[in-house]
């Protein structure tokens, strides 16, 4: 699933792409993947996008001179990206955007489940939908992970993903922020020490900051991931095992050694986690 580096560096991308042409139609889009339909997409036939923004891991695409926003969210397969003009695409997209300079902002989407979504609403709407949303991850100060860590009791693993708590992380950086913090994942957010705290304040940061340029220079998964997915490869920083605990929609990733003192966390599938 894309998460907050890789949405953010195809923010960063798009933003001068999208806003130098009007738009000369938008659409069509796959039944699945339009979210709403009043106002039509039709409403943005001849008007001109301001850029691009972000919030959490959606995309966002103001409307220049309206209160209307494009919003794009991939979920765990979507991809989003700017073709410029005669460049080949795909005859069927989930979405297709064309401005008149011949460019396409173009939504792939891989395997059956469409789960990518896109919708037009106005600003109010926006702030609505969007107003579960926790802190962004990437500006994350120190006192607001502490408020985050302290107001529930929770498994580190599953609050870091939630973007009701923080906004932008998803399974793959829970894994290696966790890793870079030497914190087990089911460690309770309400047991950590302030020590502790300080230290995964600093592996959020690091470890984002680092992803984000790393996705800016245009590196893929083997190059910004060190853990994740790395499970029967030695550790990055002490060699041993690298080891998963497998659920039915997502793999963690962790180092015995540097993570759990030693301890293996049993499958979920096989018993319950070893603590």
């Amino acid at each position: 699933m894309p998460e907050l580096p890789e949405v953010e560096a195809w923010v960063r991308e798009l933003d001068p792409l999208v806003s130098r042409a009007a738009i000369a139609s938008a659409g069509p889009a796959h039944i699945a993947t339009l979210k709403t339909v009043d106002p039509p997409l039709s409403v943005l036939d001849g008007q001109r996008l301001v850029g691009a923004r972000r919030r959490g891991k959606n995309l966002l695409f103001p409307v220049a001179g309206s209160d209307l926003v494009l919003r794009v969210h991939l979920m765990s397969a979507g991809r989003l990206r700017y073709h410029p003009a005669g460049a080949k695409t795909p005859s069927r997209p989930a979405f297709r955007m064309r401005f008149t300079d011949g460019g396409e902002l173009v939504l792939t989407e891989a395997g059956r489940k469409k789960r990518a979504g896109v919708w037009l609403v106005s600003g109010d709407v926006l702030d609505r939908e969007l107003a579960h949303l926790g802190p962004d991850a990437l500006g994350l100060d120190g006192d607001a992970l502490a408020t985050v860590l302290a107001a529930e009791r929770r498994q580190l693993h599953p609050l870091l993903r939630d973007q009701r708590a923080i906004a932008g992380i998803g399974r793959a950086h829970a894994n290696e922020i966790l890793w870079e913090a030497a914190l087990s994942p089911f460690r309770l957010s309400t047991e950590l020490g302030a020590d502790e705290v300080d230290r995964l304040g600093d592996a959020i940061h690091d470890d984002l900051a680092r992803a984000l340029r790393l996705r800016v220079e245009g590196k893929r998964d083997a190059d910004v991931y060190r853990v994740h997915g790395r499970f029967g490869e030695p550790c990055p920083r002490c060699a041993d095992t690298l080891r998963r605990v497998d659920f039915e929609e997502h793999t963690i990733t962790y180092c015995p050694r540097c993570q759990t003192g030693g301890r293996i966390l049993k499958d979920r599938r096989l018993s319950r986690v070893l603590r």
